[in-house]
């Protein structure tokens, strides 16, 4: 079995009395598409921080290619190759979508040149190209969802972290970020994907974590996880199935 690329073991995290995380662990394999899933307050942002490098946990490693990253800075870690974006984007908003793209970029590219052109080359990817020149304030709440991706991918991460990119979309828009998604798997990029969005997370992982409280209850295939009793009465409700969420 190919070892993880990503491996967060027995991580814990407190805020005064509260357990944010309290002995979560699970790995995630190269080119695999893992899912979060729990109701508000379950840890689930929590636990992207702690990944990150913006939390410090109380207990518990995360290790990325077999290497540990707890305890080195944000920027230390997409060094590494892991990179996240945030629920709610906050992009530069007097800088050109292009120039926010741009400041990604260079973590890889020291020449403003060469991360000009990978920012371009992202832009494309990502269907923002058109809006290169555009002030990033003037975007959209959806385009501004692909501005906050094309940024983490500016950094060439090998994981990829995405924190509730169809919240807030319309089912128009959530199905083009759906398509997103099913572009970077293509490209082979491994990722771990916050949402609450069901019809989609359940479509584009290969397993689901489910988080109660700041516990993992359950993980497993998408169909599995929907029919363990345990997420039923804490998350998904009756009735709710996999295959026709």
């Amino acid at each position: 079995m190919t070892a993880p690329l990503l491996d967060v073991r027995d991580v814990t995290k407190r805020f005064g009395g509260l357990a944010a995380l309290d002995g979560v662990s699970f790995a995630v394999r190269p080119g695999e598409t893992v899912g979060i899933i729990g109701p508000n307050g379950a840890g689930k942002t929590t636990l992207f921080g702690v990944v990150a490098g913006t939390i410090l946990p109380e207990a518990g490693t995360v290790r990325l290619d077999g290497q540990p990253i707890t305890g080195l800075r944000p920027d230390q870690i997409v060094k590494r190759g892991l990179a996240r974006t945030f629920q709610i984007v906050k992009p530069f908003p007097t800088l050109t979508v292009l120039a926010n793209v741009v400041v990604g970029a260079l973590a890889r590219h020291p020449s403003v040149g060469a991360a000009e052109a990978h920012a371009r080359e992202v832009l494309a990817f990502v269907g923002l190209e058109r809006r290169a020149g555009d002030p990033a304030a003037v975007l959209t709440l959806a385009d501004r969802k692909r501005l906050e991706v094309a940024k983490a991918l500016a950094t060439e991460p090998r994981v990829l972290l995405l924190d509730e990119v169809m919240a807030g979309l319309t089912p128009r828009e959530g199905a083009a970020a759906v398509e997103l998604l099913r572009a970077l798997q293509q490209r082979g990029t491994t990722l771990l994907v916050i949402e609450h969005v069901m019809r989609a997370i359940m479509t584009v992982s290969d397993r689901v974590v489910v988080l109660v409280q700041g516990r993992k209850i359950a993980e497993g295939p998408p169909a599995e996880v929907s029919r363990d009793p345990a997420v039923i009465r804490a998350y998904l409700g009756e009735g709710f199935h996999a295959e026709h969420p």
